[in-house]
């Protein structure tokens, strides 16, 4: 075989190597030359129709919130001699004292405090004692004086019991002006149905008996600058009404009224007490409630001798502080508890 001088085969390796380096400097070439058109047809706007995008989920509905009462507006009333009416009777639920307190104008027979201290912005407020059942709830049988009774008796056991006063004549202008007001409020409530928020709202009985010596701190960190520290609470600039009321001693409601009860008075402090509080916001724990009420009833207030009341004693409620009972718990578990053994007791024997 011939064979190939050394000289040839380098030549013919450079001629591979240069070969091989041209392509690809001809392939980079055409690289680069390509990539405007390439930008240019990749920023073009596409002309494929876009996928439709599936609606977000509605979230699931939130429970639906309770539609509390709302007092009608007097201004709605067209009969001007109506309206005039129950004008009056808003006044008087929300001045009263000014009507029939210490300095009043009709008859000095209370002892200074206004409905409205116990039933809140003169009946309107839910959870605060309000008046929105009022007119479709009666009239009613009562447990306490063991009758039927129609509006004008329930209004003067306040004004016997929580004013501390003298009963109104029925038949005057001024209970005729109360009761077409409590009416007008109840207005848009049916016959027979409660509206939502009336009375006070419901809470837990304590495990324990109510103290009244933590209630004291309790009114003293949170009550005592309204209703002042010996409970005398604080008259307005020409003394015939209270900007904050009495909580006890002579001009606070006697043994016989409602918020005498326990249950009552911690359930109306835990809703609406202090200043500020609404029955969405309290700021009352519920023992702090239950212990500064428990503090406030057992300080002096006047007495009324009811012996009439609850004329079937099986009827009294637990808390209900004075005896006769028709179990064998004392009087004083009865006023500050605990309830619960009461109440267990109570159930049996139904």
């Amino acid at each position: 075989m011939q064979q190939v001088p050394d000289n040839e085969k380098i030549q013919a390796g450079l001629v591979t190597v240069i070969s091989k380096l041209i392509w690809a400097i001809v392939i980079l070439v055409a690289g680069i030359l390509a990539l405007p058109v390439i930008f240019y047809v990749g920023s073009r706007p596409s002309t494929k129709t876009p996928e439709p995008k599936q609606a977000p989920q509605a979230a699931a509905p939130a429970k639906a919130r309770t539609q509390y009462w709302v007092a009608p507006e007097t201004a709605t009333i067209e009969d001007e001699a109506a309206k005039v009416l129950v004008e009056y009777g808003k006044d008087l639920v929300a001045h009263t004292a000014k009507y029939f307190g210490p300095n009043g104008q009709v008859s000095k027979t209370t002892n200074g405090l206004n409905c409205q201290n116990c039933h809140l912005q003169a009946g309107t407020i839910p959870f605060g004692n309000n008046f929105g059942s009022v007119a479709s709830q009666y009239p009613k049988f009562r447990a306490r004086s063991g009758t039927i009774e129609n509006i004008p008796k329930r209004v003067n056991d306040c004004f016997e019991r929580s004013l501390n006063g003298k009963a109104l004549d029925t038949g005057s202008r001024d209970m005729q002006a109360i009761v077409a007001y409590i009416n007008f409020l109840g207005s848009n409530v049916p016959k027979g149905e409660k509206a939502a928020g009336s009375g006070f709202k419901e809470m837990d009985w304590l495990d324990r008996a109510a103290d009244p010596e933590q209630g004291r701190l309790v009114y003293t960190a949170k009550c005592q600058s309204c209703h002042q520290q010996n409970g005398d609470g604080v008259l307005n600039g020409d003394k015939t009404e209270f900007s904050f009321p009495a909580l006890w001693g002579a001009h606070s409601y006697n043994d016989g009224a409602g918020l005498y009860r326990l249950s009552n008075l911690a359930k109306y402090v835990k809703y609406n007490m202090p200043m500020g509080t609404s029955f969405e916001n309290p700021q009352l724990t519920d023992e702090e409630a239950w212990d500064v009420a428990a503090f406030i009833n057992t300080q002096k207030r006047p007495h009324v001798a009811e012996p009439a009341d609850w004329p079937d004693k099986s009827k009294k409620p637990v808390d209900h502080p004075f005896g006769p009972y028709a179990d064998q718990y004392s009087e004083k578990q009865h006023k500050l508890g605990p309830f619960k053994p009461i109440l267990a007791a109570t159930n049996k024997n139904k």
